[in-house]
């Protein structure tokens, strides 16, 4: 099949991309790749964005209806302490960037939904349910992509549904995956567009949805906490949103640089709803959705080159969320947009690579934001949790991000972790099931579809370096950082150990493509439509 362009990713990026594309020319052929069994069903909910990129898209956006119905009423950000919390006064003050007041606290998924509505109504051809499996390239430029096959059994033979992948073949291919996607990454490390720039560091969000009861419910108001339960070493803190119909968003982000070996950012997350500031909201309501994601947490400093021959990337498959913010959709919609701008240009050109994306990135609100935000995120990494708050202070208030230094990340996540004797593995408290929880109970919440016989997506490429290294210096710490209960260690009575890999829980995260101490876990996509189904409302 034959298009202008191919978009891969229907998040915030790739619909923005896809919907530019045909506003700025309805004759073009626009093709939009989507993972998920639908838009949305990869995102799950609970959100407080920024409207001015969907103002910028759809100027009209409240008369034609898109989800964002919830203010930001109340704000509060809170320092923790295993029995107390103390309020940070004036925070608006001396962290301008956490301020939320204008913004909208909405369900994600819906809204992607709403954008996908609008860009079918465009003309752009949608595909949900297909896997982008590898780029097609020739002679050195990216000409199209190749989606995953189907109906491939585990032992890698084919069965009676087999359908064959396709080549998607496009003049130009905008990358919009999100963090750590496997088009994405390939693109990054064909064409070395990692030389000029920092290490990516990723964070871990993990996030439920509660349904609380209705006299409780406080539409419109935000809460973020960091310190307990996380060491001053970690960066990390919770959030939690009301929104929706009596919904409440609870989460937790803990960051991947981190060295202890034993931490568990699940457990870090469900302990934390223990605390009398998070309980109190969630207390007579239950869970009804679950899932986790990794966050591209680098910021200004590690975004790679980001054209490339015959495409881009764009979104948080480059690294644009705005981590003191905590926010990222909308600067991974300006960055679609901007990205749309600039292949339509390539394509008028008659040009291999679209080389106005970057100067019209550096001409946007988009890049000035990300450059004030560059020094918060790596200040907590070269000085811990206190020093890092008081220098992102100092930041924020007096230089308001136009310090003449810039700090650096040093080395990948991956790079982080200490061995496992240097630490005292601290076991963490039972599950109540009440308002804490264990893996599978929350992984059901997920709603995964997963055809079992099918390859196994999460390639553990090498069994020895696993027991050399993770088993034996690290004590397995994807049985841990995983957030689905994906990876077991499993002994078969005779000492002999060995990885149980439990691909059918899989929530797409990517921790483990990130985090595995020898890069010896590679996450390949599954058979498309595979993975966690967020309903909307949600």
């Amino acid at each position: 099949m034959e298009f202008d362009v191919v978009v891969v990713g229907g998040g915030p990026a790739g619909l923005s991309a896809a919907i530019k594309l045909r506003q700025l020319n309805p004759d073009l052929s626009v093709c939009l790749l989507e993972k998920g069994s639908e838009i949305g069903a990869h995102i799950v909910s609970g959100a407080v964005i920024e409207a001015k990129s969907l103002a910028e898209l759809f100027p009209d956006w409240q008369n034609r209806g898109a989800p964002l119905n919830v203010t930001v009423s109340e704000e509060r950000l809170l320092f923790l302490t295993k029995d107390k919390a103390f309020p940070i006064p004036a925070f608006h003050f001396v962290m301008p960037q956490m301020d939320n007041r204008g913004n909208y606290v909405v369900s994600l998924g819906d809204l992607c939904r709403w954008l996908g509505e609008q860009a079918e109504a465009l003309g752009v051809e949608i595909y949900p349910g297909f896997s982008g499996r590898h780029l097609h390239i020739e002679n050195g430029r990216v000409c199209g992509i190749v989606t995953g096959d189907m109906g491939i059994a585990r032992d890698g033979t084919k069965k009676p549904d087999f359908t064959p992948g396709m080549i998607l073949r496009a003049k130009q291919v905008i990358l919009a995956e999100g963090a750590r996607g496997s088009l994405s990454e390939h693109a990054i490390h064909y064409y070395n567009l990692r030389a000029k720039c920092d290490p990516q560091t990723y964070g871990l969000g993990i996030k439920e949805v509660w349904e609380i009861p209705k006299e409780k419910h406080r539409p419109g108001f935000v809460q973020h906490s960091f310190g307990w339960p996380l060491d001053t070493q970690t960066y990390g803190g919770a959030f939690l949103y009301h929104f929706g119909e009596n919904l409440v968003s609870y989460g937790f982000v803990t960051g991947l640089d981190y060295s202890n070996p034993w931490l568990s950012p699940f457990e870090e997350m469900q302990r934390t709803k223990l605390h009398r500031s998070f309980s109190y909201h969630l207390e007579g309501g239950r869970r009804i959705s679950y899932g986790a994601r990794a966050l591209s947490e680098g910021g200004f400093q590690s975004i790679p080159e980001l054209a490339f021959p015959g495409g881009v990337l764009t979104g948080d498959s480059a690294g644009f969320l705005n981590m003191p913010k905590i926010k990222g959709t909308h600067t991974a919609m300006k960055s679609g947009i901007i990205a749309a701008e600039a292949v339509i240009e390539a394509l008028k050109d008659n040009s291999v690579e679209a080389r106005t994306y970057l100067p019209k990135l550096k001409e946007s609100w988009l890049w000035k934001e990300l450059y004030k935000a560059r020094n918060i995120r790596p200040a907590f990494s070269k000085w811990g949790l206190l020093k890092g708050a008081v220098y992102s202070g100092i930041d924020s208030l007096f230089l308001r991000g136009n310090a003449p230094w810039t700090l650096h990340h040093k080395r990948a996540d991956n790079e982080s972790l200490y061995r496992a004797a240097q630490f005292i593995n601290s076991p963490y408290p039972k599950a109540d099931n009440r308002l804490t929880f264990d893996r599978a109970s929350s992984v059901f919440l997920s709603n995964i579809s997963h055809d079992e016989d099918q390859p196994v997506h999460l390639q553990l490429l090498n069994k020895t370096l696993w027991k050399e290294v993770n088993l034996r210096h690290f004590a397995s710490p994807e049985s841990r950082y995983c957030p689905a209960g994906v990876y077991e260690v499993e002994n078969d009575g005779s000492g002999n150990e060995s990885l149980r890999i439990n691909a059918q829980n899989c929530v797409h995260c990517k921790t483990c493509d990130i985090k595995d101490p020898s890069q010896n876990i590679k996450w390949v996509p599954p058979e498309g439509g595979s993975g966690p189904n967020y309903s909307s409302g949600m």
